[in-house]
């Protein structure tokens, strides 16, 4: 019986699916979906927020940030990027690893290696910022009248869970969907936009992580944005919450640079060994913060409120 000659790689379509495939699709989105899942099982927002989140505050501020009210635009500044800081732990800067993937190895120098990770992280903000800036000068000028500076807590589902529901849910519905296109299990839905604008994929991502803030119920951010509100200063809104993202991702930007130097050498010869190891890393990347967004954000959120069953972690 004659052998099947091995399936040639595509042409890459956009930065996030590159061809080369690995011969198990539907095995590498499988084991994605699986970890999603049980990152949404085994989430706990207390330890996340309390215990990472608000003792990395406290220690750069020097106070309590939750209880400590905010005095002035200048400490919301300093405030807006050590909260968003704290609050770096997100599933989407999991996703936000997966446009590494395709940019390992593609220069020899240390210097060239350098410029390609840091030139996405220029795309990525291009992305961010003109979300998290429209969406803090919207703050600054009806914010008090917006779901999330309400503090009551409502049954059922409130307002404020609403957006929260609908915002995560579309931004994880992104994510699985380039984690399928760069598996090669789907058609890439950025390979038209690619052509023309090379860096579209990594300005998306940039787009999804300032999304979060749209949505996002931790206690610091909720802090700022009421502050934000108050003030009903629009440039200060959009300041400050610029300043938030890029707290956001900064620990996330360090990593991407760190993969650049001596230190990373051995993951990019790792990954630069196999061509299909690149596209497996991206679409993990995707399809574990997508799956764990929208299980997290969407059925778990409706679990608790008895409108669907999901299991629940005994710490969770």
């Amino acid at each position: 019986m004659a052998e099947h000659a091995p399936r040639r790689p595509s042409s890459p379509t956009s930065l996030f699916v590159t061809g080369d495939f690995p011969r198990r699709r539907w095995l590498t989105a499988l084991l994605g979906a699986v970890g999603g899942l049980l990152l949404a099982y085994a989430w706990n927002a207390k330890l996340v927020d309390d215990e990472i989140g608000f003792s990395s505050a406290d220690a750069l501020l020097g106070h309590d940030a939750h209880a400590t009210p905010i005095a002035g635009v200048a400490s919301g500044i300093v405030f807006a990027f050590v909260s968003g800081l704290a609050g770096s732990f997100t599933a989407c800067n999991i996703a936000a690893f997966g446009a590494v993937g395709p940019l390992v190895g593609q220069a020899p120098s240390l210097r060239g290696r350098f410029l390609h990770l840091a030139r996405p992280l220029g795309w990525i903000f291009a992305g961010m910022a003109p979300v998290s800036a429209a969406y803090g000068a919207l703050v600054g000028i009806v914010g008090t009248h917006m779901p999330q500076f309400s503090t009551a807590a409502g049954k059922g589902l409130s307002p404020r869970a609403i957006q929260s529901m609908a915002t995560f849910g579309l931004i994880g519905l992104v994510m699985i969907v380039l984690g399928l296109a760069a598996v090669g299990l789907i058609r890439d839905p950025l390979a038209g936009i690619s052509r023309r604008f090379p860096n579209a994929p990594l300005v998306l991502v940039g787009v999804l992580i300032g999304g979060f803030l749209v949505g996002r119920p931790y206690p610091l951010f909720r802090d700022l944005f009421r502050h934000a509100a108050n003030t009903h200063n629009p440039l200060y809104g959009a300041g400050a919450f610029v300043l938030q993202s890029v707290g956001n991702t900064a620990v996330m930007a360090l990593l991407f640079l760190l993969l650049s130097s001596r230190p990373g050498e051995r993951l990019r010869r790792l990954l630069s060994a196999r061509p299909g190891r690149i596209s497996v890393v991206t679409a993990a990347a995707f399809l574990v913060a997508g799956v764990f967004t929208v299980v997290y954000w969407d059925v778990r959120m409706l679990a608790r409120l008895g409108y669907l069953w999901f299991p629940s972690s005994p710490w969770g």
